[in-house]
């Protein structure tokens, strides 16, 4: 199954940069904000994770091929997440800072001169660049986040005018964002697992 997913992964990257000559290329930045979706397993009975709202924001390049209306978007963004966790009495969140690198293949159906649609789908790259331990005030937790993560995208959108674009994209976790370890227990505690999946609504101008 994962040798399955990464070889997908490959082609799709492949496509992406090997798009033939006749291919539109335009830069532009990109922003939006996220939504937690997070899936706890094997936590204490008495912590539940509460969805929280981040942001995201960076730079993109859009390949499309006119005729054929497939094309690619490749973007550098930095991601700030924040997820939230309560034990029934106490609440702590915690800011999570990522480098992502999303490669989504774009299938695009023009409505007209100025308005089309478009499908996108491909894997994500994360990286985490801040501090990958928590141990939440008030709650016998402590956590390890990954120091990188593999994830892949759904979305959709509309583009207005060749330049402004509005998306919703969902990014799906393929493997564990965080462990958790009840302190007090010792190490040979089952350890709890974090899976953060994400809702996103995206702004992006291409120039």
């Amino acid at each position: 199954m994962k040798k399955n997913i990464l070889s997908l992964a490959v082609i799709v990257a492949a496509l992406a940069f090997a798009m033939p000559s006749q291919a539109q290329i335009k830069f532009g930045i990109k922003g939006g904000l996220n939504v937690d979706n997070i899936n706890l397993k094997h936590a204490q009975a008495n912590v539940s994770a509460k969805n929280r709202t981040g942001f995201f924001a960076g730079v993109t390049a859009d390949v499309t091929i006119p005729l054929a209306g497939l094309g690619a978007d490749i973007a550098v963004l930095y991601d700030n997440k924040v997820v939230g966790i309560s034990d029934g009495t106490t609440e702590a969140n915690k800011t999570m800072h990522y480098i992502d690198l999303p490669i989504n293949a774009k299938y695009t159906v023009g409505f007209s001169s100025l308005v089309s649609a478009y499908i996108a789908t491909g894997p994500q790259f994360s990286w985490n660049v801040g501090d990958r331990s928590w141990k939440p005030a008030n709650i016998n937790q402590d956590w390890e986040l990954k120091k990188s993560e593999f994830s892949w995208n759904v979305g959709c959108g509309v583009t207005a005018l060749s330049h402004v674009r509005v998306g919703y994209n969902y990014n799906i976790a393929l493997g564990k964002t965080a462990e958790i370890t009840p302190l007090g227990i010792g190490t040979s505690a089952v350890k709890g697992k974090l899976k953060n999946n994400t809702h996103q609504i995206s702004l992006t101008y291409l120039f």
